[in-house]
């Protein structure tokens, strides 16, 4: 049998619950559900680093944050990994090419595609020397002064929303479609296919094009939630009610009604371009032959406790929408649905493994397929993630069931049980009925964290106060430092 081609549509910035088959009561996704009704949606899925370097960092090299380095936000570092996703389907025969945004350094670091065509959004470090080949269609196709990244006003972390400025056909949703169109219709060759279509949305700014702003702003709109914890964190929400990138603050209720609304327009946007996309395929006579996965690199808390942007490890943050459809002659035993706790590190290793391919030695993801399958329930007993940034520097411990939060720098410990209450609002930390939990996920911290150079733990206790860094001297080394011992 041929190898499939392998589709891998990645967003940006995506909350795991924005599906209609997650249960959304407003964001409508009939075509990402209908790819999912296909396919296997996984219920349980994270990112480790939940900022967009580290995390496709992670994507892209199947390598955890302990060994990748990345473990905050920073730009300029040199993306350097020896083994990489692109790098080795090219070795192992397939034509590699990316369309949209990659978020390395330097920005041309082909990191092993044989092509990108470039859109990175808005990335402030670049300066006058950013490159976009998307910006600059925009300037050959409305003229010199046109300006697809910052002509609507808004900037690149802003919950401010509006309608998009140019024709829907220049948005950079659709213009990355009719690149990865342009690239079935005339750029494939005779190899089997890999193609990162990677969309800068739902990232702000927030702008659809008018008809997907409006079908939102004319809708009740659930209210985020909010939790019973957030006076335990130096955070002041009514201090900081009007900063336009604020990452904590109460909004006016017509601000936070427009944010919400921008944002699943935006959803909604790329929901129809997937479509668009697959209906390119078809025609092409390649959808049985293609397997399509779906991914966010993180999430957005979009005022869950007051707070905006990621980073942080609550669920509109740290969780993200998965979705692997196998080509029809694969699907007939595939899972609908799947509950294990897996992580962008797992990508790697299942595209690989689903191209008949080995799976580098170096690789600590491990493949989805055996899950899918129904040959395995779970990847781990738990997970491990974190982001530096400041006082709000944190880890976390997911399971499955319980959630265990502890801020480096303040050494605030939070417990949530997320089957009981997924939408975080009680912290049990302090519950005596916890305590088991509490002590079981602290200590599989503590051993995360033996030997890693900030000194947070000395293998039995937790250190707080430590200096945080956002890269580790093992960034793109590709070489682990010593692991701790599992459990």
């Amino acid at each position: 049998m041929r190898k499939p081609n392998i589709v891998l549509i990645c967003v940006d910035q995506m909350r795991y619950d924005c599906l209609s088959i997650a249960g959304h009561p407003a964001v409508e996704t009939p075509h990402l559900d209908a790819l999912a009704h296909g396919g296997t949606r996984f219920t349980q899925a994270h990112t480790a680093v939940a900022s967009c370097i580290a995390s496709r960092v992670a994507l892209m090299t199947g390598l955890s944050q302990r060994t990748h380095g990345r473990v905050g936000y920073q730009d300029g570092v040199e993306t350097n990994y020896p083994v990489t996703l692109a790098g080795e389907l090219s070795r192992g025969g397939y034509q590699t090419v990316n369309i949209g945004k990659l978020h390395v350094h330097p920005q041309r670091n082909p990191i092993g595609f044989e092509k990108s065509v470039l859109h990175d959004g808005v990335v402030h470090y670049y300066g006058a020397d950013y490159q976009s080949d998307y910006e600059s269609w925009v300037r050959d196709t409305y003229g010199p002064d046109a300006d697809g990244l910052l002509g609507h006003g808004i900037t690149a972390n802003s919950w401010v929303a509006r309608p998009w400025h140019l024709e829907e056909t220049a948005h950079p949703s659709y213009w990355i479609t009719t690149k990865a169109a342009e690239f079935l219709q005339s750029g494939r060759d005779d190899r089997p296919f890999f193609l990162n279509l990677s969309f800068v949305a739902p990232h702000p700014p927030l702008v659809p094009p008018q008809c997907f702003f409006d079908q939102y702003l004319r809708q009740d709109l659930p209210a985020p939630p909010v939790g019973d914890w957030l006076h335990k964190l130096p955070l002041d929400p009514q201090a900081q009610r009007w900063t336009h990138d604020t990452i904590c603050g109460i909004l006016d209720p017509r601000a936070q009604h427009r944010a919400q609304a921008g944002y699943y327009g935006l959803i909604t946007q790329i929901d129809h371009q997937v479509s668009r996309f697959i209906e390119h395929l078809m025609r092409q006579g390649l959808d049985h032959d293609t397997l399509i996965m779906f991914v966010s690199d993180h999430g957005e808390l979009l005022g869950d406790h007051h707070l905006f942007r990621k980073t942080l490890p609550y669920a509109g943050s740290a969780r993200i929408p998965l979705i692997l459809r196998l080509p029809p002659v694969w699907r007939e035993d595939a899972a609908r649905t799947c509950d294990a706790v897996v992580e962008l590190r797992d990508l790697m290793p299942t595209l690989l493994d689903a191209a008949g391919l080995p799976i580098p030695a170096c690789v600590e993801g491990a493949s989805l397929l055996p899950l899918v399958r129904g040959q395995k329930r779970d990847l781990r007993p738990y997970l491990h993630g974190e982001h530096s940034g400041g006082a709000l520097s944190n880890h976390y411990i997911v399971d499955g069931r319980y959630k265990y939060i502890w801020y480096s720098q303040l050494g605030v410990e939070q417990l949530f049980d997320t089957r009981e209450d997924p939408q975080e609002l009680h912290d049990m930390v302090e519950h005596a009925s916890q305590a088991e939990h509490l002590e079981r996920l602290r200590g599989h911290l503590v051993r995360e964290l033996i030997d890693r150079e900030e000194g947070y733990s000395d293998g039995q206790r937790l250190i707080p106060g430590r200096p945080a860094k956002s890269v580790l001297t093992t960034a793109g080394t590709g070489a682990p430092p010593p692991r701790p011992a599992r459990p």
